[in-house]
């Protein structure tokens, strides 16, 4: 579990290539839309909630993530380009 700013998740969700939410959606064999509420979305009825808690406050808020592979990978990808 790790708590990190909104913001700092949007930001690496930005700076993935076009295409990753669905090379992520294939690799963690989950939907794409799944992947997007991971990163702050909210469309629940065409995916599930994933593990991430928000609480208001300074830049965007504080998230909590419940299980940080996502998030790891997502930042492997953006270093890696």
């Amino acid at each position: 579990m790790e708590v990190i700013t909104f913001n700092e998740l949007r930001r690496l969700k930005d700076k993935l290539p076009n295409g990753t939410v669905k090379k992520l959606a294939k690799e963690f064999d989950m939907n794409e839309e799944t992947i997007r509420n991971y990163f702050g979305g909210s469309n629940y009825e065409k995916g599930e909630i994933v593990g991430i808690h928000t609480e208001s406050g300074p830049y965007g808020g504080l998230v909590t993530l419940d299980d940080m592979k996502i998030f790891k990978r997502a930042k492997q990808i953006v270093n890696n380009k």
